[in-house]
């Protein structure tokens, strides 16, 4: 596929992808949401490919400044809503659990950890696109807002389910039932950020950090702690041990197992096979 809105590179094991149009704030179109579906699914398969990284193209001084406002008025000017996506759109993360199989949802199905880079605003979908990510580094100073209200729209691509999840009701409630702008310095507060970090560290940090998860955890580690997580939101205590018992038994017959031993004896990087 051409990419006329994402940057995509991969280096070491990590995939970049950078939200790229900058002239618009990254503002988010069916184009880019085909495009980034297309990324992801092609990062999941490769094999190279240990982590993800999102963020925006920093000329745009935003991460995703929400849908392009020329959307919003298509959307008006036909009284409907239009996605400006195909049928035949990639499809990355389903078929692993049906409660996975949706827009942005599909993420809990991936078999990589997705970091959010936040360097500047995330309105709208650009929340949406934060929130579903498994971890999160800004910094200070953005602004972010879920906006749904200003248009007359519901909270948009299943806010109301992960945000409580991520901060709690208290702040969800606040988030979403006002669709107030808050800032980054509040969004640690709530507990919705991993971590705040001038303009200059965050990249370093997340490559940093992405680094970490990818030489020092094994990419089976990886995958099956990712879908037990979101897996488990949605099953009882007993179900989630039984299952992580099952996994046990399975994956320490991984040559990976006795490779992570011996690299922890040794004092060495684990080499990996995956």
């Amino acid at each position: 596929m051409e990419l006329k809105t994402i940057r995509y590179s991969l280096k070491d094991g990590i995939a970049t992808v950078m939200l790229s149009r900058p002239k618009r704030r990254n503002a988010w179109t069916g184009r880019m949401h085909t495009e980034y579906r297309w990324v992801l699914a092609e990062a999941d398969k490769d094999p190279a490919v240990r982590v993800i990284v999102v963020t925006g193209d920093p000329e745009g001084q935003a991460f995703c400044a929400g849908a392009d406002m020329a959307a919003l008025e298509g959307h008006s000017e036909k009284s409907r809503y239009d996605s400006g996506t195909a049928d035949d759109i990639a499809k990355p993360g389903f078929g692993v659990a049906q409660e996975f199989d949706a827009t942005f949802a599909y993420h809990f199905g991936l078999t990589k950890p997705v970091i959010a880079a936040i360097n500047g605003a995330a309105a709208g979908i650009g929340l949406v696109l934060a929130a579903y990510a498994d971890l999160r580094f800004c910094v200070p100073g953005a602004k972010f807002t879920a906006a749904h209200g200003r248009f007359n729209f519901p909270a948009e691509f299943g806010l109301s389910w992960v945000l409580p999840r991520i901060v709690g009701l208290t702040h969800a409630n606040d988030i979403l039932l006002s669709s107030r702008v808050f800032t980054s310095e509040e969004a640690m507060e709530m507990g919705f950020l991993n971590k705040l970090l001038p303009p200059d560290e965050l990249m370093p940090h997340v490559m940093g950090y992405a680094r970490k998860l990818a030489d020092g955890v094994s990419p089976g580690s990886l995958r099956e702690t990712k879908r037990q997580i979101y897996l488990d939101l949605h099953r009882d205590a007993a179900t989630a041990v039984t299952e992580a018992e099952r996994l046990l038994e399975e994956m320490i017959r991984h040559p990976d197992y006795k490779e992570g031993v011996k690299a922890w004896m040794e004092k060495r990087k684990a080499e990996w096979r995956g």
